[in-house]
């Protein structure tokens, strides 16, 4: 039957509409940063003569900030792969008893509420040293990627055919060198969508940093726009330059690896 003329106008009109709305504090977000240092209230709704004045002082405040949340975001992807990447391939391939228990365990934890977690985590981090440190917030955020990864990797992982890990056997390849030469290969959609994921979630904490930072030793961008915006409300140009930059890395991570997040996503439910 074909579509009758115009009939899908509206539909297209509203969701031009709705993209519009949601997109609009992004366009503001941008605007401010392009205006005089001063109340944001006083700029126009184009820059007709951009001040990259705000982005020069954001650089010069924020920069190391910045550097910081890349290396805990990079630092936490890694960590979280290393150990989710073999777990999943265990839960996915290997008859072990209590599989169900497991994934149930790993599903729980996704529930607990992070200010917990950050709670405890401080009490054992100020006993062992790890306050105001890279490697404590890379060990918190991966509380998060891990239980993540796994799952994303385990549905995907389970869509592997075993005659391909059984042919790898066959030809002398132990189970070391399958997943790293067979599993993880066939894996990579999977294992982008975890990564990005987990980029994204530590790029955007702010409990962890909030609760396991006492110092400006280590200091994550998104607490350095928190305490920015009560140190500087007279430039807002800096602050919304700051939140601009801050949200670079993770809408360059988003177009670029779209098309495997789609794939990583469905390929273990389309997959018998």
């Amino acid at each position: 039957m074909k579509r009758a003329p115009g009939r899908g106008r509206p539909s297209t009109i509203v969701g031009i509409v709705l993209l519009a709305l949601m997109l609009f504090p992004v366009y503001w977000m941008v605007n401010a940063s392009l205006q005089p240092a001063g109340n944001t209230l006083q700029g126009g709704w184009f820059p007709f003569h951009p001040d990259f004045s705000g982005y020069a002082t954001a650089l010069r405040d924020q920069g190391r900030n910045l550097i910081t949340s890349l290396v805990i975001a990079l630092g936490s992807v890694t960590l979280s792969l290393g150990l989710a990447a073999p777990a999943a391939y265990a839960l996915a391939q290997f008859p072990l008893r209590g599989t169900n228990l497991v994934l149930f365990g790993i599903l729980i934890t996704q529930m607990v509420p992070t200010i917990v977690v950050a709670n405890a985590l401080y009490s054992a981090y100020n006993d062992l040293g790890l306050l105001n440190s890279y490697l404590g917030l890379i060990l918190a955020d991966s509380t998060a990627g891990v239980p993540f990864a796994i799952i994303v990797m385990r549905s995907f992982m389970q869509s592997i055919p075993r005659e391909i890990i059984e042919a790898a056997r066959v030809d002398g390849a132990g189970r070391l060198r399958v997943f790293r030469s067979v599993v993880l290969p066939a894996s990579r959609n999977a294992l982008i969508t975890a990564a990005l994921f987990t980029f994204l979630f530590t790029w955007s904490d702010f409990l962890f940093a909030l609760t396991l930072t006492t110092t400006e030793t280590v200091r994550p961008i998104t607490l350095g726009i928190y305490q920015y915006i009560g140190a500087h409300t007279n430039q807002w140009s800096a602050v919304m330059a700051t939140a601009v930059m801050a949200s670079i890395p993770a809408a360059v991570l988003l177009v670029v690896a779209q098309r495997h997040v789609a794939a990583g996503a469905t390929s273990g439910a389309l997959k018998e």
